[in-house]
Formats: structure tokens, sequence, C-alpha cells
């Protein structure tokens, strides 16, 4: 029975290059500007759910329409430069968020393919260990290390049943 291939594509050494500078462009760019938090402060910080930025929102439009109303303690030039930057970082991640989603998609396919491949390899070598040929039982010992343990996901559970 063929096996199905799930996708098939490559990528040319100057589809790597033009990649690889966009994503250099985007870290230039970004140097400087962007933090790392620990996971202690993500966890600190959080994030705002979609209420609290209609919050936000409403507060904002409700500052610039009653500038009275906004205590002397707050920097409004300030909250007003994050309100802009926050508002431009977000539909820059939406777009990359779109475009690691189709990567890592991809990539799942891609490893899907390799496995189910690798795996249909393995049997055969097993097969032709089984039956002495030369130069196969190395192969198998080695590969054979891979299903001696107990398995940690779905797909090489499946396998080792199916060895």
């Amino acid at each position: 029975m063929a096996l199905d291939n799930l996708i098939s594509l490559t990528f040319s050494e100057s589809d790597l290059s033009i990649l690889d500078q966009a994503l250099s462009s985007i870290e230039n760019v970004l140097s400087g500007k962007t933090i790392n938090l620990t996971p202690d402060q993500r966890q600190q910080y959080g994030r705002i759910a979609e209420q609290n930025k209609l919050f936000v929102d409403k507060s904002k439009n409700y500052m610039e329409q009653y500038p009275q109303y906004v205590p002397s303690f707050i920097d409004k030039t300030e909250f007003d430069r994050d309100y802009s930057a926050r508002q431009q970082i977000e539909s820059r991640m939406q777009r990359l968020s779109s475009v690691n989603e189709q990567l890592a998609d991809t990539k799942v396919l891609l490893d899907h393919d390799n496995y189910h491949n690798a795996i249909t390899f393995y049997r055969n070598v097993k097969f032709l260990a089984g039956e002495n040929v030369p130069g196969t039982n190395v192969i198998h010992e080695d590969l054979r290390q891979f299903f001696s343990s107990a398995p940690t996901s779905a797909s090489p559970a499946e396998a080792s049943k199916k060895e």
C-alpha cells in the first residue's frame, strides 16, 4: 500500500534568504523596543480580556471628550503613546500569528509524512534483518532503541504496537 503524502513543498535558497532577511528586519526594528518578561512577570501582569480592552477604549474616548476630568497625576501624553503603540503592535501580532499558524500547520503535515515514512523504513529493515540480509542488523538495532522504552506520544505508541 502506498503511503499518502499529505504535503510536498520545497524552499529555494532564494526563498529562505528572503524569509531570513524579513525576519532579521523585524528583529532589527523591534530591538530595544520590546520586552521579554519572565514567566512570573507574565503571570503578574497578565493580559487584559476583550471586555477590559473595551473599557480602555471607552475610557480613552471619554478622556478625549472630557480632558478636564483626567486626573493631573495621569500622564495623558504617555497614555496616548502607549495606546497607539498597543494598537500598532496588536495588528502586527495578528498578522504574525496567522503566519505562525500556517507554518505550524505545514510543519505538522511534514512531520506526519516524515514519521510515517520512517516507520515504513524501520519495518522494512526489521523484516530484512529477520531474513539475515547483510548490513540490516546494525540499522535495525540502532532504530529499535526508539521502541524499546515506554512511548511518550500517541504516534510512537501506535508504532511500537505495530512493531
